[in-house]
């Protein structure tokens, strides 16, 4: 039995090694892929099919992980409106980037394993998709709010900070990341439970 849980465990280490080396590939390459001026992000998807697979603790750390790769390249430059926050504050911006991402992949798996508690469902895998982009973006506007509010101001350019909110920082890259999210992240997690069960 012992050896049973072992070896549940080295797998489920090793699927989440290979979905946090997938995290950090396509973490990077977003800044690399636009349609139009907007940047194309897919690093959800792989964080809410590990919460959904692996289980709520396992989102969080692929959470964790996206939150360093964002917070390493706000340091380094790479994204120019992470670079301003973190000059601002480096370690309230790391606590904040690390923070959404492990919330936007604790959340998602939470979710997922009560609602399918009593009886699996399908409803469970979209609602856990949805609210990954949910608890990315909202974490993050909250914290400009609160935090780094002045920068905030300058950014909205003298127009009103939370119109400036919804337009420019929630947005169509919001509205993209959602609807990439909504789409892929059932299907794949589908893919995976079927395979597995196979």
């Amino acid at each position: 039995m012992s050896s049973r849980l072992n070896h549940e465990k080295v797998v489920k280490l090793a699927q989440t090694a290979f979905i946090a080396a997938l995290i950090v590939v396509l973490q990077i390459i977003t800044y690399f892929i636009k349609i139009g001026p907007f940047n194309m992000s897919f690093v959800l998807v792989p964080i809410v099919v590990g919460a959904i697979i692996l289980g709520p603790k396992y989102g969080a750390i692929l959470g964790g992980v996206f939150g360093v790769v964002v917070t390493i390249l706000s340091a380094m430059g790479v994204d120019a409106g992470g670079f301003i926050v973190f000059s601002a504050n480096p370690l309230l911006c790391a606590i904040v980037c690390i923070g959404k991402g492990v919330l936007a992949g604790f959340v998602p798996g939470i979710v997922y394993k009560s609602l399918n508690k009593n009886k699996p469902n399908k409803a469970s895998v979209w609602i856990a998709s949805a609210l990954a982009p949910i608890m990315n973006t909202g974490v993050f506007c909250i914290a400009m709010l609160l935090f780094f509010n002045d920068i905030l101001v300058s950014w909205a350019g003298g127009t009103n900070v939370l119109v400036y909110i919804i337009t420019g920082l929630v947005g169509i890259n919001f509205i993209i990341e959602f609807c990439l999210n909504l789409v892929l992240s059932p299907v794949i997690s589908k893919i995976i439970m079927r395979t597995r069960k196979k």
